[in-house]
């Protein structure tokens, strides 16, 4: 099927609007269980009493992300759309922790702070001519040294090393959003120009934006929150 170039741009901002939709709900499915455990002693506390418990949601949080990024081909759209919001679900029940670490009043700031820095450079990754490929790709790589620093630090536990790396991850994330943004319309401008489905692509790119922002956060919490007595 053939489109002209306005039906084309209109059909691809739809695509991305969705793409930013379902990441919002996400996000907001995310907050929303972190808050409500965090509240809830009867919850909260197995978390922070027991690490076995936080660890197993941890590793079957990361296993679900990698299951959905590598067979998201395969997936039909209603069964990624369950794992993609199941994601978020369990990023819920582990961000949590937050919460009982830091002030609320450093936790909005925090997520204000990251919700306008996200938002102005996932624009300008989608409104930008530049090729931005070169500065993803460097962001990737700087992402594996900085999970390899994450985990030396875990045995050092330096206090200065520990910011380095979380100025390094508000780098990197503030990179990628940009970096990504350009991507997912990318990809989305080929398949709509190709008359294929894109309903799971807005699925990948809003996982994708998701865990982009839920660094960006963390990391610039973990720079600036003001943690309780």
């Amino acid at each position: 099927m053939e489109y002209t170039t306005q039906s084309l741009q209109e059909r691809l901002a739809g695509f991305m609007y969705k793409v930013y939709g379902l990441m919002a709900v996400a996000f907001v499915i995310t907050a929303a269980i972190a808050y409500y455990i965090s509240h809830t002693p009867t919850l909260y506390k197995p978390l922070v009493t027991s690490p076995g418990i936080f660890m197993v949601v941890l590793i079957a949080q990361l296993i679900l992300v990698v299951f959905i990024t590598l067979l998201m081909p395969r997936l039909n759209t209603s069964i990624a759309a369950l794992l993609f919001f199941l994601y978020a679900i369990s990023m819920g029940i582990t961000s949590s922790v937050i919460f009982l670490i830091y002030d609320t009043h450093s936790i909005y700031i925090a997520f204000f702070v990251s919700a306008a820095m996200f938002a102005a450079m996932a624009i300008y990754g989608y409104v930008t001519k530049t090729d931005l490929s070169s500065i993803g790709n460097i962001a990737l790589m700087a992402l594996v040294g900085l999970v390899i620093g994450l985990l030396v630090n875990l045995f050092f536990k330096n206090d200065m090393f520990d910011i380095i790396l979380s100025s390094v991850g508000v780098i990197i994330f503030t990179a990628l959003t940009a970096y990504d943004s350009q991507r997912i319309k990318y990809i989305g401008r080929l398949m709509l120009a190709e008359g294929q489905g894109i309903s799971k692509i807005a699925i990948f790119g809003a996982l994708t934006l998701y865990l982009d922002f839920i660094n960006l956060f963390l990391y610039i919490l973990s720079l600036t929150g003001r943690k309780r007595d």
